[in-house]
């Protein structure tokens, strides 16, 4: 029987020692939270790596290149990015909440054809995304910074995006439980890229040649994800999507397309904050200034993959939780792994505050120290992110898409708000201070929505308590 009252925090628990005292005996009298904790902390490790590797790989072509040729290559990557997430679909989004209905019946050829589903989708936008990645680098290029000779670039990058479909292996690996899986086969990629960067380093190569770099090792990143993802699904006994029928699907799982669309909104709503803002500052200030605003969105997006992760490892968990009404630990879940988010994004600001300026002329080099507030405001920005990260996954969970679309609409009307009317007295920090305003009415927000929704179905299963007692 559930319980209907969640511990508070007071604020003598806000002392870091009781604080830890409280976390580790609620890990310990949870084993899920335990054994996802650890999971976590498998994906940070991994993503730690994979982020080095990538600072690494973007610190070589930095010095190679030089601001202005960066700053190019921070706009033709966004361009792609930009046209790949406001097509692409998040299938995994719509999987895992289908997937953990269906699973219960254990019928693999229907799962098959659940998966099947989600590829389809992941397919044909990222197909999509190629091509409108393509048209977008031959008539806007010039408008966000580009010279007239670099936007055939675009059409390169646009070969990693047609194969960058893998929602359908992200879901199957997520609920075999494969975290460390997750965590690791980025190297792969990773490791590809900073090879190469290095080579093209010492061969003197131009911008040309790294933005090849960069296009082969995410295609071979993308194959090698979705080969580990088939083999997921086989081994817990569930035929190839790509051997199951296609015909008929959205009949046989009603609900599917549109869970999947408001997703997908979702997310290219966030996308137009979190990659199209690159492009906005090519657009008022110039490839250099948006390559060292690219530098602090690169350099931040290390603490933000903890959110990411948060979702990866919680988001299962919390919708089998919901589906088995298991509301106590749903709530005790979402409550601790906001609060060791929080003090990770403590940790990350106040090592930038001490050491980021430092780090940037060790690593970078002289030239792109002038990015330092911009990366402070940027962690400030994505703590708000991260402490919204659970509760979004618990909003969906709880079969919320809709609402979760909503906000996201808000936030990104007071993003751009704040942009454009920031940016003509601060330039390129205008845009940090926009996110930051997006965050705060993200988590706000969300947060609200989660814990009314959580109050009320206690209150529906005390009375539901209540009249099977009276009979």
């Amino acid at each position: 029987m559930a319980s209907r009252s969640t511990p508070k925090i007071s604020l003598s628990a806000l002392h870091p020692r009781e604080l830890a005292r409280n976390l580790y005996a609620s890990i310990s009298q949870n084993p899920l939270l335990k054994s996802r904790i650890g999971s976590v902390v498998h994906l940070l490790t991994g993503n730690f790596g994979v982020a080095v590797t990538m600072l690494a790989s973007t610190a070589v072509a930095a010095r190679t290149l030089g601001t202005a040729e960066f700053g190019a290559l921070a706009l033709i990557l966004a361009l792609g990015r930009v046209c790949e997430r406001l097509v692409r679909f998040e299938s995994w989004q719509p999987l895992i909440r289908f997937v953990a209905a269906e699973e219960n019946a254990a019928d693999p050829q229907r799962l098959s054809q659940l998966y099947a589903y989600g590829l389809l989708l992941d397919v044909s936008s990222a197909f999509l995304a190629a091509i409108l990645c393509i048209v977008t680098g031959w008539v806007a290029a010039s408008h966000v910074g580009l010279a007239p000779d670099q936007g055939w670039l675009v059409a390169v990058y646009a070969a990693a995006i047609a194969v960058n479909f893998r929602g359908m292996a992200s879901a199957a690996l997520r609920m075999s439980g494969k975290f460390r899986t997750i965590a690791y086969v980025q190297f792969v990629g990773g490791l590809t890229r900073l090879a190469l960067a290095l080579l093209v380093y010492f061969i003197g190569g131009s911008l040309v040649e790294f933005i090849a770099v960069w296009t082969f090792a995410q295609v071979l990143d993308s194959m090698v994800f979705n080969w580990i993802g088939l083999r997921a699904l086989a081994q817990n006994g569930i035929p190839s999507p790509f051997k199951a029928s296609w015909s008929g699907l959205p009949t046989k799982f009603p609900g599917f397309l549109g869970f999947a669309f408001s997703t997908n909104l979702s997310s290219a709503l966030r996308t137009l904050t979190h990659e199209a803002d690159t492009l906005l500052v090519g657009f008022f200030a110039g490839p250099t200034a948006a390559g060292l605003y690219f530098l602090s969105r690169r350099i931040a997006k290390i603490a933000q993959q903890g959110g990411d992760l948060i979702q990866t490892v919680a988001y299962p968990d919390l919708a089998r939780m919901w589906t088995s009404k298991g509301i106590a630990n749903f709530a005790q879940t979402v409550k601790w792994l906001q609060i060791i988010l929080a003090l990770g994004a403590v940790v990350a600001i106040t090592l930038c505050w001490f050491a980021g300026e430092l780090a940037l002329h060790l690593v970078f080099g002289p030239d792109f120290v002038p990015a330092f507030p911009m990366l402070l405001a940027q962690l400030f920005a994505v703590a708000l992110i991260l402490h919204a990260a659970p509760s979004r996954s618990a909003l969906l969970a709880m079969n919320r898409p809709t609402y979760v679309l909503a906000i996201a609409a808000g936030s990104t009307v007071i993003f751009f708000a704040t942009a454009f009317a920031a940016m003509p007295s601060l330039g390129a920090v205008g845009v940090n201070l926009a996110h930051i305003a997006f965050g705060l009415v993200t988590a706000v927000s969300l947060d609200i929505a989660m814990w009314r929704g959580l109050g009320r179905v206690r209150a529906e299963m005390g009375t539901q308590e209540l009249e099977e007692a009276s009979a």
